[in-house]
């Protein structure tokens, strides 16, 4: 019988196993813990950082947004104020006084204003001309140059689509009128051609609110020829404007309304009519509150400083000058 060479591997048990290496110590574990620790709070600390950049960002964005929109809007309206279709002349004056549908209550400067057609452009210094009529909501005017803009709709307007009451005016090389729209025979009796109705077009604008925040809005004569109050744009806390025109050598210098003869009734001629550009600055205001903020900044606008209250709000102001056309 042959006999087994082979050496007997010995068995392991669990109570003869010693592992190689020892397990953490409590000062090992509470030193990894406290690394561990400050690391998740520079972690914390750079999101907080990313997150409060971020909220920046979007509040400048908000600003640089609605301060753009609105001064863009001016100047494309500012560009086309007093334009009067093919009529070059002097409007004539419609033999019975055009009002807004029910009654002149509501029309801003009272019986004149709407059919002043001849008058493009308009202003108040720093007041509200018009408490007595189409801005007299208590807070509707919050502050500010008020801007009163007329001009005709860019193109004419079919006898078909004409809409009862609305405002029109009469065009031709020679004269033009302006008439309230019942039927085709309440138009002015011009024939010479080329002769188009154009669709009054009228505005005034002022700073008010959305309900929440300061906002540009207008007063806007509509087709209908009712007036209507529309939001322009929201966080727009001031408006100032300038006009320029015209000295003895040919010069423009730049005048608060209040400095130009005139009203917004008038129908002859007045040193609006000299008006070439127009200067505006517009105050951006952001619709939140900023904690941690404090805006100590006051803003030369035209003939003022405006120095809000220190506040937890960021502004940004926006100006331009813009040349009249017409």
């Amino acid at each position: 019988m042959a006999m087994n060479t082979h050496p007997q591997t010995p068995r392991l048990t669990l109570s003869s196993y010693k592992p190689n290496e020892a397990g953490f110590s409590l000062i090992e574990m509470m030193i990894s813990i406290t690394i561990g620790l400050m690391i998740i709070a520079a972690l914390v600390g750079v999101l907080t950082s990313n997150s409060r950049s971020a909220k920046t960002n979007d509040r400048t964005s908000e600003l640089q947004s609605n301060g753009r929109f609105a001064l863009d809007h001016l100047k494309r309206e500012l560009r086309h104020a007093g334009y009067r279709g093919y009529t070059w002349a002097e409007p004539t004056i419609p033999t019975t006084t055009l009002t807004v549908t029910g009654g002149g209550l509501n029309e801003c400067g009272g019986s004149g204003f709407i059919q002043n057609i001849r008058q493009g452009i308009w202003g108040a210094n720093d007041s509200n001309p018009f408490t007595g009529n189409c801005l007299s909501t208590t807070n509707q005017w919050l502050r500010g140059d008020v801007l009163v803009l007329r001009r005709l709709a860019s193109t004419p307007t079919l006898a078909a689509s004409a809409v009862a009451n609305g405002v029109y005016f009469r065009s031709t090389y020679a004269v033009g009128e302006p008439y309230k729209y019942s039927t085709a025979a309440s138009a002015p009796g011009i024939t010479a051609a080329p002769v188009a109705d154009f669709l009054v077009q009228e505005y005034v604008y002022y700073i008010g609110s959305d309900g929440t925040a300061p906002a540009l809005r207008r007063i806007a004569l509509q087709a209908n020829g009712t007036l209507v109050d529309e939001l322009v744009v929201s966080g727009i806390e001031h408006m100032e404007v300038q006009y320029g025109r015209y000295d003895t050598a040919q010069n423009t210098q730049y005048f608060n309304a209040n400095q130009i003869t005139g009203t917004s009734t008038d129908s002859a001629q007045t040193q609006w009519d000299d008006v070439n550009s127009v200067r505006v600055w517009l105050l951006s205001r952001n619709s939140t509150r900023e904690q941690g903020f404090t805006n100590t900044n006051t803003y030369p606008m035209g003939d003022i400083t405006y120095d809000p209250v220190d506040d937890n709000f960021r502004r940004q102001l926006f100006t331009a000058v813009i040349q009249l056309r017409n």
